[in-house]
């Protein structure tokens, strides 16, 4: 996995850096987002013991991230933010796709390099995932970014 690098660089850390940056708000969402994947996934789960579903998984992130409340559900994570077009994706943007025939109905967040995390389904784990894989492509339904607290 080419994010295996990142973590352990992070974990030998000896004290977290403080973020300053939109960019360094949104790289720190986008690691938190990698320390979740192959936590089981669970509907209505919002941590790593019990597991998550997509919205709790978001929810759980930017609270470990950023220090903030997101409300749970894609349909009120949707609204967070303003939009952004696919081509102008950044890591830590929230990435959305139309999963039971209703745009909105599934959330991932954006790592860079085309890939998102996400919590996919009853049976199965988070994971990263491509833009680009034809499954996904298909049902994209846009993205949000959010605005850092401290800026």
């Amino acid at each position: 996995m080419r994010y295996a690098l990142l973590i352990a660089l992070l974990l030998l850390a000896a004290e977290p850096v403080a973020a300053e940056t939109a960019n360094e708000y949104r790289f720190a969402a986008a690691v938190q987002a990698l320390f979740t994947v192959g936590v089981r996934y669970h509907y209505g789960g919002s941590s790593p013991d019990t597991g998550f579903d997509c919205s709790g998984l978001v929810a759980h992130v930017y609270e470990r991230a950023w220090g903030v409340a997101l409300p749970r559900g894609t349909q009120a994570q949707r609204h967070l933010g303003r939009a952004v077009r696919r081509a102008d994706l950044q890591p830590g943007d929230l990435v959305f796709y139309n999963t039971r025939n209703r745009p909105f109905s599934h959330v991932g967040i954006y790592l860079g390099d085309g890939d998102f995390v996400h919590a996919p389904r009853r049976g199965q784990r988070v994971r990263v995932e491509s833009l680009d894989n034809p499954y996904w492509r298909a049902r994209f339904s846009g993205a949000r970014r959010l605005d850092p607290p401290a800026l």
